[in-house]
């Protein structure tokens, strides 16, 4: 069985964590837009800036910035298309 390549990602910063304490930022990917959307909840808008959006060269493009971020867990998830590389 073959999986899915990882099309989508979320990026994350603990607001409550000072920048200087390692690593500012993190980034998890994912197979699907319904599996980004799941963990992007379990993150606490009040305590992370968070941006997800799909990874290159997935067609078509598709970022949400922290700005965007309630709009697009609200949204019912686009149904998933599989990445296939031109020969």
């Amino acid at each position: 069985m073959t999986s899915m390549p990882k099309t989508w990602f979320v990026s994350y910063r603990r607001k409550s964590r000072p920048a200087r304490s390692g690593h500012a930022r993190k980034t998890e990917t994912f197979e699907s837009e319904a599996e980004a959307k799941s963990f992007a909840r379990t993150l606490s808008a009040k305590d992370s800036e968070i941006n997800a959006g799909t990874i290159n060269p997935h067609i078509p493009k598709k970022f949400f910035g922290s700005a965007q971020i309630n709009d697009w867990l609200a949204e019912e998830p686009t149904r998933s298309t599989r990445y296939t590389p031109s020969r």
